[in-house]
């Protein structure tokens, strides 16, 4: 019998493993091979960093019948294992594994570059670790055939021609975003499921328990160190969740059950049913579709935006200099209509009229992108990363949502630094007039270019401030087999969390001091969501200065100041030093 955690979710049946080795992936909703409970496949991706091997690992953990009716393929567990190429083929045989959550809205792909790095930089003194980013169930229900067949077709066209006119790929057609009605089997999943997954996966793939306290480093990505907060903290059937791990590291987040350690995350508090309501009202509302069984708001979150940032992704990755045609393409609905309109409008003004719109200037595939998660140009913190800056033309403050001036007044900044970020945003000046290209992060203060700045003589973007490859975060979100983002993030996960003091959820807490039982590494971004916050009151503290909340994943490598990259080489050196 497998032993789940103890109290509200019933114990599992263990599924014994057979391990299926170079088997094709399985596509959601596709039939998995016969006699299977394990595949993994190598992915084959070009990277800078070619010393390490990837694969998508599949593991058949079926859900239990409390969850209620759901797609077969909900029932497989996946995660990216990445490892030293030089190293041993068998995770047991390993010097380290870290297993990473994810954070809000994310997927197993947003931890390619940290992965890589990180896995590199322990085979360079002699230590073969494994990184594992894992996948949340919920991700089963994205349907990426759109940006796998644009992909191999290397046009973005195909992508969008699957996702909004219905033309097939392989004789599928897309059959729509799934509305609240279509998911209500997520209304059951929520941090005592995420947490009992991760369980079981260790259990499945590390047996020994013995080892997996001396080998496993257990840790998360935003949302992700509250996850695993409480996998620290809870009680497996006897078996104690920190005694799963021999130390924690957090990347921009804090190993800590409370939310509050966090800042700078969407303003879930006004669009989720926990305010105000207890936690059997808020389980009512989700299981009678009352409320929205996973995020999904009229702009900027929801499926259609995640897939958004994959097409874009798509399209930057193919063909990063080309003229983007992409917001011509897309039609106007109300969602992407609005959404464009946040992220590009230069003021209220143009965003109240939709004047001047994005689709009236001239931008490369790779500017598109830089434009919707670049720390200048994208206003939401929690979507920031730091990849460089637009060039080819005069550009602009972006005073929307806020003005700048307002944005970065001392006395709100508690709020909007977190929320908004600490930059002055810019955006491009000129409709219909020149090409708009993207200077990548480490051709920014080259000889000959352009150094723009805000109105108080600020350039936007300097050497110190970019660290994102934007070529590399193209492909995380348009080439890995398990994707960056997550089109349908349980509301569940996050109504859990807000109401952590409820006993329902507290009583999870078997062992409160679970987190402070082993080492702890804080990897921070210096303009990140947890410094304006505080940094944690225990374990190892690094901070990356410059760095966004999304760069301690996506940063390169090859950084412009020449010195080894910080978030990457702290976490190695922190997995290798542990006895």
């Amino acid at each position: 019998m497998r032993r789940g955690i103890t109290g509200p979710v019933s114990r599992l049946l263990v599924v014994a493993g057979t391990v299926v080795a170079a088997a094709l992936p399985v596509a959601p909703g596709a039939a998995n091979p016969v006699g299977s409970d394990r595949v993994e496949t190598a992915v084959r991706i070009e990277s800078p960093v070619a010393s390490v091997h990837e694969s998508v690992v599949r593991v058949r953990i079926p859900l239990p019948e409390s969850i209620g009716p759901h797609p077969a393929a909900c029932d497989w567990l996946s995660y990216l294992r990445y490892r030293d190429a030089k190293g041993p083929s068998s995770s047991a045989d390993a010097d380290r594994v870290l297993i990473a959550q994810p954070g809000i809205l994310e997927g197993a792909g947003a931890f390619d570059s940290v992965a890589r790095n990180t896995v590199a930089v322990a085979a360079r003194s002699g230590r073969h670790i494994e990184f594992w980013a894992l996948d949340r169930r919920s991700n089963c229900l994205d349907d990426h055939t759109g940006v796998r067949a644009g992909l191999a077709a290397r046009s973005y066209d195909v992508a969008v021609d699957y996702y909004y006119h219905r033309r097939p790929v392989d004789g599928h057609t897309f059959a729509g975003f799934l509305g609240n009605d279509r998911v209500g089997w997520l209304a059951n999943v929520g941090i005592a499921q995420t947490i009992t997954d991760e369980y079981d996966l260790l259990v499945h793939e590390l047996p020994d328990p013995a080892l997996r306290q001396r080998k496993v480093l257990c840790g998360g990505h935003s949302l992700g160190g509250v996850v695993t907060a409480f996998f620290a903290d809870a009680d497996f059937g006897g078996n104690p969740g920190y005694r799963q791990c021999a130390g924690y590291f957090a990347l921009d987040t804090t190993i800590s059950p409370s939310l509050s350690a966090l800042s700078g995350m969407p303003s879930l508090s006004a669009i989720l049913p926990s305010g105000g309501l207890d936690y059997e009202a808020t389980q009512a509302a989700l299981r009678s579709g009352v409320a929205p069984r996973t995020l999904n708001l009229p702009v900027l979150i929801g499926p259609e935006t995640m897939t958004l940032l994959g097409i874009v992704g798509l399209a930057a990755d193919v063909d990063p200099g080309g003229l983007s045609h992409l917001a011509a393409a897309l039609p106007l609905t109300p969602n992407l209509d609005t959404t464009l309109r946040f992220l590009f409008s230069r003021d209220a003004a143009a965003f109240a009229t939709g004047s001047p719109s994005v689709r009236q200037f001239r931008l490369t595939n790779a500017a598109v992108l830089g434009a919707l998660m670049g720390n200048a140009s994208q206003p939401l913190a929690f979507l920031q990363t730091s990849p460089g800056f637009f060039d080819g033309g005069p550009v602009r403050d972006k005073d929307f949502p806020l003005p700048q001036d307002l944005a970065h007044n001392p006395v709100p900044a508690p709020l909007t630094g977190a929320a908004l970020g600490p930059d002055t945003l810019g955006i491009p000046d000129q409709p219909d007039g020149p090409l708009y290209t993207w200077r990548n992060y480490d051709r920014i203060g080259a000889p000959g270019a352009t150094i723009y700045r805000d109105r108080a003589g600020k350039p936007y973007a300097t050497p110190a401030t970019e660290v994102t490859d934007i070529g590399e975060l193209a492909r995380s979100l348009a080439e890995q087999p398990l994707p960056f983002t997550e089109d349908y993030f349980p509301t569940k996960l996050a109504t859990d969390l807000f109401q952590a003091d409820d006993p329902q959820i507290s009583r999870l807490l078997a062992h409160p001091d679970g987190i402070t039982a082993h080492p702890t590494i804080n990897l921070l971004g210096g303009s990140g969501l947890v410094v304006p916050n505080g940094v944690p009151r225990w374990g190892r503290v690094v901070i990356a200065p410059g760095y966004h909340h999304l760069d301690v994943l996506t940063a390169a490598a090859d950084q412009n100041n020449h010195q080894p990259e910080p978030i990457s080489t702290a976490l190695a050196d922190f997995a290798t030093e542990l006895r």
